[in-house]
């Protein structure tokens, strides 16, 4: 493994690469699809090795799931940006302010590098949250330097070889190391900051990202709600939630995290739930496709969750296809579980979960649905179930949330065209597609003043008050 780096040393990298990024001056369009397409050949050479690896470092992760959600996942948008990076960078006009536009004035935007772009990547998605905002950093025509998550060793190393061998350092360069190297990391002045992690720890990052005055993009998380509809079709909406919730065992930042559902018709979504999961994993406990709690620590937070809801009076449906002895194991794998009528005193409902538990709470009227979200923070994102276009646009318009998915959990980040993004303490800024180029642009106003609007405007400049022998 390589050596942890110090804070001089990440230092002497971020001088090299803001002095080469001066000394390069324009950054054309050839030199931003060079780079875009070399970050894709890394994932196409190596996408089975890091699939292993991924693996590997959870205990064990789907291979099939980790190549849809974090290879393709990243190629995807690496691409998109190789088709568009030419249109994006083209100088957007804007009407110059009455009457200059009439006498010739002109009024534009040109988008400019940023510079050096530090991104901290998470543990839940390594290689598609590393490798996906490279699209908006590289189109922008940006540097980068990169701290991955030291949960995910086997992969962050992975990443750091590859990577670095097919940029030269002053382009890209990886940093692997323990919470100290992220602290330090989160100190250097960068152009712009990236995080994506848990909330606490982004307090952390942006204090230290304030001592430079280092604008910062959050990606963090929260408890993003689903609210059930009466005239949602229930089948479909325990499925979608399910395979939501077991998706990476529920490691998302968009998982869903609640459901709300109609008082009478909360025995329904119990049995499709259960039916869902029996279709997906009829077995789990050396199921491949069923990917493991990252670290022990993370599957004891998880099950005193468990506990202290059932100390609280909650009813616990592990939904267990097979009746599996969970008790002994080889890695960290929990089954999924509803936990049925939450309390607010239950530490289940106060904490992001990030795991395959799902508090299930009931309702009367939708009312009550929307008064809950908006007394607790803003979430990533909100889901709502149900063919009732009035009851759509009441959730819509009286929530605030990052996203949202209607009759589905998490689709809303695979859209490459909308801008993904958090509100409140689920995040500030957004990326993907060409709000991804904005975001780590500069948007620099250029106004060009014509020669007639100087020849008038000089006559109505100092002095104001003309003496009668200037007239």
């Amino acid at each position: 493994m390589s050596e942890a780096p110090t804070l001089a040393v990440m230092q002497n990298t971020l001088d090299r690469q803001r002095q080469a990024q001066i000394k390069g001056g324009e950054v054309p369009a050839s030199l931003r699809i060079d780079r875009l397409k070399r970050a894709i050949a890394v994932l196409e050479t190596h996408g089975d090795a890091f699939c292993d690896a991924m693996s590997e470092d959870f205990g064990n992760r789907s291979l099939d799931a980790s190549k849809l959600t974090d290879i393709q996942g990243a190629i995807g948008p690496l691409k998109d940006a190789v088709k568009q990076v030419r249109s994006w960078m083209k100088p957007e006009r804007r009407k110059a302010t009455f009457p200059m536009g009439l006498l010739g004035g002109r009024a534009r935007i040109e988008y400019q590098p940023l510079g050096v772009v530090g991104c901290i990547s998470p543990w839940n998605f390594p290689v598609q949250l590393t490798f996906s905002p490279l699209a908006g950093v590289f189109a922008a025509g940006n540097r980068t330097m990169i701290k991955p998550s030291e949960y995910t060793p086997i992969t962050s190393e992975l990443m750091k070889t590859t990577l670095e061998s097919a940029f030269d350092e002053e382009e890209l360069a990886v940093f692997t190391g323990g919470p100290e190297v992220g602290s330090a990391f989160s100190q250097l002045p960068f152009d712009h900051l990236l995080f994506t992690g848990a909330t606490a720890i982004a307090r952390h990052v942006m204090r230290a990202a304030a001592e430079n005055l280092v604008p910062v993009t959050l990606e963090l998380g929260g408890k993003s709600p689903v609210i059930v509809g009466r005239s949602a079709d229930m089948a479909m909406t325990a499925r979608n939630v399910m395979a939501g919730k077991t998706m990476n065992a529920g490691q998302i930042c968009l998982a869903p995290d609640y459901a709300m559902v109609p008082q009478e018709r909360i025995s329904e979504f119990v049995s499709q739930a259960q039916t869902a999961v029996n279709e997906m994993f009829p077995d789990i406990k050396d199921n491949p496709d069923y990917t493991s709690v990252i670290n022990e620590r993370h599957f004891e937070r998880l099950n005193s969750y468990l506990e202290d809801a059932q100390s609280k009076g909650a009813e616990i449906i592990s939904i267990n296809p097979s009746n599996e002895d969970f008790s002994q194991q080889e890695h960290h794998r929990i089954p999924p579980t509803l936990v049925l009528n939450p309390s607010e005193d239950m530490k289940i409902m106060q904490e992001e979960i990030f795991g395959p538990l799902l508090p299930v709470k009931t309702y009367d009227h939708i009312e009550e649905t929307i008064d809950y979200v908006n007394q607790h923070d803003r979430p990533l994102g909100l889901y709502y179930f149900g063919d009732d276009a009035n009851e759509t646009r009441q959730v819509l318009d009286h929530t605030v949330s990052g996203g949202v998915t209607l009759n589905d959990v998490i689709m809303h980040v695979a859209q490459e065209n909308l801008p993904f993004g958090g509100v409140g303490p689920s995040g500030m800024g957004a990326y993907h597609g060409v709000d991804g180029f904005k975001n780590f642009s500069h948007a620099r106003s250029i106004y060009s003043q014509s020669k007639l609007f100087s020849s008038i405007a000089k006559k109505m400049g100092p002095p104001y008050k003309k003496t009668a022998a200037a007239k």
